[in-house]
């Protein structure tokens, strides 16, 4: 294997919409405070049966036929999520079952915002190593789900969506050339879903502590992601012997506008090359960059011989950045 590429890429959000305007009808909020601070002005979300498999099926089969394959010829499906179908099997498994990739091995992987990044990692070592020619790399959360619509510190931030790509040996575009993992696990506490594990098991008490949705110590995430965002991009930028000055567009983890913004300035970018469209899905968790990435290609944003960085951080914590030759 010379190298490994983005064969194909897939996006997929649910139909229904939840604005800024309804989200002040639910919980103390207004349209204005939630854009100032965060960029967002709506996201989407999953219908009652919606699933996050149900949202990679949609994804993966664009991917797909972008990248002309049939679902016979995946070896591997790895899917970026920590809003599973069920705790078991893996949203991997219910995927691969619905898309009918029977040839293809199956897992789920979980390191929240930073999903995606790992998995593409992940897909590129399984694909070097031989153990697969190809694999399909899923992103997708229902958010909605997990997300507590009286937390106005949270229930504002989070949409539903996702993405896929298909990445495979010697693919022409879309080359992975160099990338950086880290964690930090004694900052598990800043973003958790404290309940619903066998930390605190599904109980009466579990449910009425409203431990089963997602906690966010928001002050200190900030904080620690515009220093790591751009710690990452260097970090994975000087792995392969380029420098920011290279880049053509970053294509980062959707959180928070202001977070890009200051990322930018720390690394003296303009605007234009950092890619934003968290104003239509908010923050959509291992789904961002897969759906910005489609985005930013069907903008024609990416042109053949451009560098790019992907880059996020999330839940673990957990960061990490990929540099991409398209």
């Amino acid at each position: 294997v010379k190298h490994v590429g983005i064969a194909g890429t897939g996006m997929y959000v649910p139909e229904k919409r939840l604005t800024n305007a309804d989200l002040e009808k639910m919980v103390e909020t207004s349209d204005e405070w939630i854009t100032t601070r965060s960029g967002i002005k709506e996201r989407h979300i999953c219908a009652p049966d919606e699933t996050t498999s149900d949202i990679g099926l949609k994804a993966g089969v664009q991917a797909l036929e972008s990248a002309g394959m049939e679902p016979e010829e995946l070896d591997a499906i790895i899917f970026a999520t920590f809003t599973p179908d069920t705790l078991c099997p893996s949203t991997a498994c219910h995927l691969q079952g619905k898309i009918g990739a029977k040839n293809a091995l199956a897992f789920d992987l979980s390191a929240a915002c930073s999903g995606f990044i790992y998995g593409l990692t992940v897909a590129k070592g399984l694909i070097t190593t031989g153990v697969c020619k190809n694999a399909m790399v899923l992103g997708a959360e229902a958010m909605s789900k997990f997300t507590d619509y009286q937390d106005r510190g949270t229930c504002v931030l989070f949409g539903d969506g996702g993405g896929a790509v298909i990445v495979k040996a010697d693919a022409p575009d879309g080359r992975l050339l160099g990338e950086y993992l880290c964690a930090d696990g004694t900052m598990a506490e800043h973003i958790i879903i404290p309940g619903g594990g066998s930390r605190n098991p599904c109980s009466q008490n579990m449910l009425e502590n409203r431990l089963n949705y997602i906690k966010m110590a928001g002050n200190e995430v900030f904080k620690f992601a515009v220093r790591i965002l751009v710690h990452s991009v260097e970090e994975a930028l000087s792995r392969c012997g380029r420098s920011v000055q290279d880049l053509s567009l970053i294509v980062p983890h959707q959180a928070n506008y202001r977070i890009l913004d200051a990322a930018a300035r720390k690394m003296g970018l303009p605007d234009e090359k950092m890619f934003n469209n968290i104003a239509n899905y908010g923050n959509t968790s291992a789904g961002t960059i897969p759906i910005a990435l489609y985005e930013a290609l069907h903008q024609g944003r990416i042109k053949k011989g451009d560098l790019l960085s992907l880059v996020a951080f999330g839940g673990g914590m957990t960061w990490g950045s990929i540099v991409v030759e398209w």
